[in-house]
């Protein structure tokens, strides 16, 4: 029923017409209510349709007055030959653009002047329609398999994007929350809430969850600078991952532009920004930690979630009990983290001076082999690097920067704080050179 209001208001025009012949264009428009290019056109259509038709008040069919031109058999025969057989030493098979060059080069076609198509979707269809190109099949969308309840993490940044920023900050928005979600309940876990979120803040905050919460088999996290140091140019893993490492959780970092392997959290962040953030819009760090206490609280104990685990209940109805974790450590060896890597390559060009920089540490190798590449391997046993040069090991070097000795958890955080500080100064540096 969308044409009544279009048929009532060109009858309407027709009437009036009739009625009042002398009214111009613009005062037809201001009775009827519409534009004055409508009123032109209709009037024109009016007064050229037979007395007292009303079939032209429906308007003019759109369809098609003439068949669509068919392509000549010969021309069609010519497409599936080039499709079939490539001409001019052509090494791959031609799509729509090639065959519509290839026909306007065929001398046949031009000796018989025949009508070629003008476009890509002529031959296409052709191809189609004998089947050399095949649509893929559409698999339905399978849901993710879910993992054991608070066995498998997500965390990220959501950003309060309602608190203005510093005018003599760096950062536009300065106050962030840190949100860590179970992909098996899609309980939220913990959220925490910084006005100076960075490398060192990060680490020393899942420190606190993971000390009150227990350690998943894995935590999973997108590439921010905060979680993974610089994308690229360091030789081992980032503060932040090797803390991970070093209390036996698997740290899994998505690939750069797949937020949909980051999926339960990111979800998370869609509801609190639309269901808290821009509703209480919050303008101050303290006001953010208001409303995102409140709402971590709703969301978990009173908000139907529509998660196929959740049932269309609250996370923590659904799931009223929930597995313990095992506790962090009370002493943790600082450099298990070299397990993970043992075995990993990394090749440099020996400097000037014989060595070669490795995480912003230099190692010695030889003065005869300046400006030549060479390969270090992880050596994880030993921690050694195994020095190759052209297939054929050379030497072995002590990896630095190794405690060497068990630490306990606080003094662990600690020593991971300070070199997440030290990750993070590098980083402004080399941000600050234009690297």
């Amino acid at each position: 029923m969308q044409t009544e209001p279009w048929v009532a208001d060109r009858a309407q025009l027709q009437h009036l017409l009739h009625e009042h012949p002398e009214w111009t264009h613009k005062e037809l428009a201001a009775w009827v209510g519409r534009s004055l290019g409508w009123v032109k056109k209709w009037v024109k259509r009016l007064r050229d349709a037979p007395a007292n038709d009303i079939s032209v008040l429906f308007g003019l069919p759109r369809g098609r007055r003439t068949p669509y031109p068919q392509i000549d058999p010969l021309v069609e025969e010519r497409i599936l030959a080039i499709r079939e057989s490539p001409p001019e030493h052509l090494q791959r098979v031609p799509g729509p653009k090639a065959i519509l060059y290839y026909l306007a080069r065929d001398a046949e076609l031009l000796e018989h002047a025949l009508p070629l198509p003008r476009s890509t979707r002529t031959i296409w269809k052709v191809l189609r329609r004998h089947g050399c190109i095949v649509r893929p099949v559409r698999l339905p969308p399978q849901p993710l398999e879910r993992p054991a309840p608070m066995s498998a993490w997500q965390i990220d940044f959501k950003d309060a994007s309602t608190v203005p920023a510093d005018p003599d900050g760096k950062q536009q928005h300065v106050v962030e929350i840190l949100n860590v979600v179970d992909m098996g309940t899609s309980i939220v876990l913990d959220s925490e809430v910084h006005a100076n979120f960075h490398a060192q803040t990060a680490l020393q905050a899942m420190a606190s969850i993971l000390r009150e919460q227990g350690r998943p088999d894995s935590i999973t996290y997108d590439r921010d600078p905060r979680f993974v140091g610089s994308a690229s140019g360091r030789d081992f893993p980032s503060a932040f991952t090797r803390f991970l490492w070093c209390l036996g959780i698997q740290a899994i970092v998505c690939p750069a532009h797949r937020p949909d392997l980051n999926a339960f959290v990111e979800r998370y962040h869609r509801t609190l920004k639309y269901e808290c953030l821009l509703i209480h819009a919050p303008e101050s760090e303290e006001q953010v930690r208001e409303v995102n206490e409140t709402f971590v609280a709703h969301y978990n104990q009173e908000r139907p979630n529509q998660a196929r685990s959740c049932g269309n209940q609250p996370p923590r109805v659904a799931f009223a009990q929930l597995p313990s974790l095992p506790r962090v450590p009370d002493v943790v060896d600082p450099d298990r983290w070299l397990r993970v890597i043992d075995g990993q390559h990394v090749v440099r060009k020996v400097r000037h001076n014989g060595t070669v920089l490795i995480d912003d540490v230099s190692y010695y190798i030889k003065h005869s082999l300046a400006g030549q590449y060479v390969d270090l391997c992880v050596d994880a046993h030993k921690q050694e690097f195994v020095i190759w040069h052209q297939h054929q090991p050379i030497k072995r070097v002590a990896i630095k920067r190794l405690q060497k000795t068990a630490l306990s958890f606080d003094r662990f955080v600690q020593l991971m704080s300070q070199q997440a500080l030290a990750e993070q100064r590098r980083l402004a540096k080399a941000h600050r050179r234009g690297e």
